[in-house]
């Protein structure tokens, strides 16, 4: 059974990326939707677990199945998540630590917090809010960014400083985001095909994502009204690198509200007619939202790296000045449609994807 609110807040997510990276990358803006993206992607790859792996337990998949199939598709991601860093960044950004490897190491480590009551699970997340400044402090993060971008060496203890603190989205505090989709997921959807959602329970979800985002909210407002109070090397109030502490429980504040709330508006039996005209579109960019993250900056990156090769430029000549801000909108908008078209008639067509290789390699 699909659902509309992870089939839209899915999309949304991918409609975000897509609109930023294209701004980024081709005209060095930086929209304000920026930072909202990856975090419910991520988030989302919790809720999907849950549901996963309802399905599971009700066909009475032993454990250890369930277990061998959770982590090889962990490695996937993550092997996947090195082959997308050299293919669309080249080699020398290897190991920049983006989305699909934090998703792959969030899957390995959802293996074992199945197995864990979510108030244990909560408990793991805000240990590792807590001491991810702390942790970034002592990596010394300033060191491994240059002019806004993670430039580290090919080293052992930089590899692995990448990896767990100081890269794009390393895994602290990143792995946030799935555990507290798979606890949201659990919330809504129980331990169990069988079991019934408890509306009451979601809605103490809503309360206590509106919570979050109050808090972050108030943290902002402190941080804004007296900067005299926090050192000076502390992140930016509102900054996804590095993660401030007022970003990261303000994305988790809005993608608890957004998939809890979005269940209540949009997949209870009173309101499931709602949104039927974007449902289709949704479903579709959902169910291959993997191919469509890597295909989407294949569609915008490769063109200015074969340009400038072509023109005998540096790879990089035409890095965030090939157009304007209005057009790469517009691009953006564009790819959105296509890639939705080209979706639609792999489906129906039966060609492989990302999804289905990883089904067919995993499962």
């Amino acid at each position: 059974m699909r659902y509309s609110s992870i089939d839209i807040l899915r999309t949304l997510a991918i409609f975000v990326m897509v609109v930023v990276h294209f701004c980024e990358n081709l005209a060095g803006y930086t929209p304000p939707i920026a930072g909202f993206g990856a975090p419910l992607f991520m988030l989302l790859s919790g809720v999907s677990y849950r549901l996963w792996l309802n399905g599971q337990l009700s066909r009475n998949t032993r454990e250890t199945q369930i277990s061998k199939v959770t982590i090889r598709r962990g490695l996937f991601l993550f092997g996947l998540g090195f082959a997308f860093n050299i293919l669309i960044w080249l080699p020398e950004d290897t190991f920049n630590w983006d989305v699909l490897t934090l998703i792959g190491s969030g899957l390995i480590t959802l293996n074992i917090a199945r197995r864990l009551p979510p108030p244990l699970i909560l408990l793991f997340c805000g240990t590792v809010y807590v001491i991810s400044p702390l942790a970034r402090s002592i990596a010394q993060w300033p060191t491994y960014w240059q002019d806004g971008y993670f430039d580290p060496d090919w080293t052992l203890a930089d590899v692995l400083q990448g990896f767990l603190v100081v890269g794009y989205f390393p895994v602290l505090p990143w792995i946030i985001f799935p555990l507290a989709g798979y606890v949201a997921g659990t919330a809504v959807f129980g331990q169990s095909r069988e079991q019934q959602p408890a509306i009451a329970r979601i809605i103490r979800s809503v309360w206590i994502g509106l919570g979050l985002i109050a808090v972050s909210g108030a943290m902002v407002a402190t941080r804004a009204i007296f900067p005299q109070w926090f050192p000076n090397d502390w992140p930016a109030i509102w900054t996804m690198f590095p993660p401030s502490a007022e970003y990261v429980l303000g994305m988790l504040g809005v993608g608890i509200v957004g998939f809890c709330g979005g269940y209540l508006l949009l997949d209870i039996p009173t309101t499931v007619e709602r949104f039927r005209t974007l449902k289709p579109f949704a479903v579709t960019l959902s169910r291959y939202s993997l191919s469509a993250y890597i295909l989407h900056h294949i569609a915008h990156v490769w063109p200015l790296w074969i340009y400038a090769i072509s023109t005998g430029q540096d790879t990089t000549f035409y890095w965030q000045q090939a157009t304007t801000v209005p057009v790469a909108i517009a691009l953006a908008c564009v790819y959105f449609v296509l890639s939705f078209l080209l979706f639609r008639w792999i489906e129906q067509n039966q060609w492989p994807t990302l999804e289905s290789v990883m089904r067919w390699v995993c499962d």
